[in-house]
């Protein structure tokens, strides 16, 4: 399902104006969606009412305004608060308005939080996305979505407004979940191969730039390799996506494969990388930074940042 001009009709909440959440809501502001947003930060909602919208600091202040809610916090924990706490949207929202949850969580969360939500009348999408800072600021993010038809029919107009893809992957929640925890699993193990492979070519004389220009025309190229190399390239490590993001999403996709009694070596391999990156002090910068965990050990010169340019 591929996202077209969203309809004006619907009112959009959207709890969680970082990086994603504050590019999600600017585009739904563009597409015509009347849009609040929220989020504990007053530089974050100052932000957001630049845009044009309308910033509140609790979700239970939002909630009776909006048919719609996408909540795009960091983790399940902040997901229950948003949704059952002090202040949560229970407290607000009216029977019949859509959630649409869309933090990286354990698979078995999602059914848990449909069925209470259901005992209020309140529906839920189960819809973590994919795209980044920047697919969110040009409303071009992936959703991967589960939930009943009657919750997909509520959130159309707001899933239009955020999203370049929606996958209807099934009529309960959970599904949607299950396939972000595959992803997180692949992108996690493609970015620590990428520092792993980077320090190997370092530690072996490459040029950097060299190689990086030639993986990427090359079968050993991946995107998170396209990605994240250039920021190891600029020695800048801003955290677009943080190591601690895959410590605790690896740590998720361990878990739920441990209650499978699948085996993961891969994912167990990469994990204890971010942990032992995090152990360095590094947990907040950008993921990339794993390849210092490698820096370290080997004693390799890794590229500097850019000299700023006199004022």
């Amino acid at each position: 399902m591929t996202a077209a001009a969203a309809p004006s009709s619907c009112t959009l909440g959207v709890i969680g104006l970082g990086s994603m959440g504050l590019g999600a809501a600017r585009s739904a502001l563009r597409r015509g969606l009347a849009t609040w947003g929220c989020d504990p930060q007053p530089a974050a909602r100052a932000a957001f009412e630049q845009a044009g919208g309308h910033a509140v600091q609790h979700p239970s202040e939002l909630a009776p305004h909006c048919d719609a809610v996408l909540v795009l916090v960091v983790n399940a924990a902040q997901t229950e608060a948003v949704l059952f706490g002090e202040h949560g949207l229970v407290h607000g929202l009216r029977r019949g308005a859509v959630v649409i949850a869309s933090a990286t969580v354990d698979p078995a969360l999602p059914p848990q939080w449909e069925a209470r939500l259901a005992e209020r009348g309140i529906l839920l999408i189960d819809g973590p996305v994919s795209g980044g800072a920047k697919k969110a600021a040009e409303g071009q993010m992936t959703v991967m979505a589960s939930g009943s038809d009657a919750a997909f029919a509520a959130a159309d107009a707001a899933l239009q407004a955020i999203a370049g893809k929606v996958y209807r992957l099934g009529d309960r929640a959970g599904i949607g979940s299950t396939v972000k925890m595959v992803n997180q699993h692949l992108a996690g193990v493609h970015i620590a191969t990428a520092c792993e492979a980077m320090a190997l070519g370092i530690k072996a004389g490459a040029d950097p730039r060299q190689l990086y220009e030639v993986i990427c025309n090359s079968a050993g190229m991946s995107w998170m390799f396209e990605n994240r190399v250039p920021h190891i390239l600029d020695g800048d490590y801003t955290p677009l996506s943080a190591v601690n993001i895959f410590v605790k999403d690896l740590g998720i996709v361990l878990d739920a494969a441990r209650a499978l009694k699948f085996p993961l070596p891969l994912a167990a391999a990469a994990h204890q990388l971010y942990l032992a990156t995090a152990a360095m002090g590094l947990g907040g910068e950008d993921d990339s930074a794993v390849v210092k965990y490698y820096a370290g050990l080997a004693g390799l010169d890794l590229p500097a940042p850019a000299a700023k340019a006199a004022p």
